[in-house]
């Protein structure tokens, strides 16, 4: 049997509005095994990010658990969850947030520095990731120097540099051609095959279709 990587067991979310309630998810079930990628689509406002927040331990479930890897997110304290997103996830959002002063193999290697990995081999992990989603001959190039789609594919990479367990992506291909987003989907498959999983947030079909399965967001219910 697989090893489960991540776990929403009743996940819910409700914002309180002056003295209005939304509930923006409702009662989310679901597993990832290691090595497998789902794609997660509904229209917009329909909780996708919410449910990206909550599975990251970037927002706290107003019922139900997560858990990451068997440990559950609501039992961590925020230096725990720090290190649980350190050592197991990888991020990739709509907005790639680079550090701008830093330039792209610097910013890949960040997540390795902070990890305690020596600087020497830092660079070399992160050249080699850069190289895997075509940006090897831009390794000192800086955001600002960067075009939209060259910026997005530096934040993969960064997200992946770590080896995490799991990655979770939003909208990653929405700023690339068809070339760099057919790269970007060769490389998942690639890490997947290592036993990383992947959550998918898309509004491309195509995209989605790439993925094991797909899981459609509904009024804050998934299908």
């Amino acid at each position: 049997m697989s090893e489960v990587v991540l776990q929403c067991r009743g996940l819910s979310r409700i914002y309180e509005d002056g003295d209005r309630s939304v509930r923006v998810l409702e009662n989310v079930d679901f597993s990832l095994e290691a090595g497998a990628k789902i794609a997660v689509v509904g229209a917009s406002g329909s909780g996708k990010s919410t449910l990206l927040n909550l599975l990251g331990g970037l927002d706290h479930p107003s019922s139900g658990r997560v858990l990451i890897a068997g440990q559950d997110l609501a039992e961590l304290d925020e230096s725990g969850l720090c290190d649980l997103r350190k050592s197991r996830l990888g991020f990739v959002y709509q907005f790639h947030h680079l550090l701008p002063e830093f330039d792209a193999r610097e910013n890949v290697a960040m997540p390795l520095l902070i990890r305690g990995v020596r600087r020497a081999e830092a660079w070399e992990q992160a050249a080699g990731m850069l190289d895997r989603v075509g940006m090897a001959h831009r390794l000192d190039h800086r955001p600002g120097q960067l075009s939209g789609g060259e910026r997005q594919r530096v934040a993969i990479a960064r997200a992946l540099v770590t080896r995490p367990d799991c990655v979770l992506m939003d909208e990653p291909t929405g700023n690339l051609d068809p070339h760099s987003a057919a790269q970007v989907l060769e490389l998942i498959d690639e890490l997947r095959r290592e036993r990383a999983a992947f959550v998918v947030v898309t509004h491309d079909p195509a995209i989605a279709a790439r993925m094991d399965r797909i899981l459609e967001l509904r009024e804050g219910r998934l299908a």
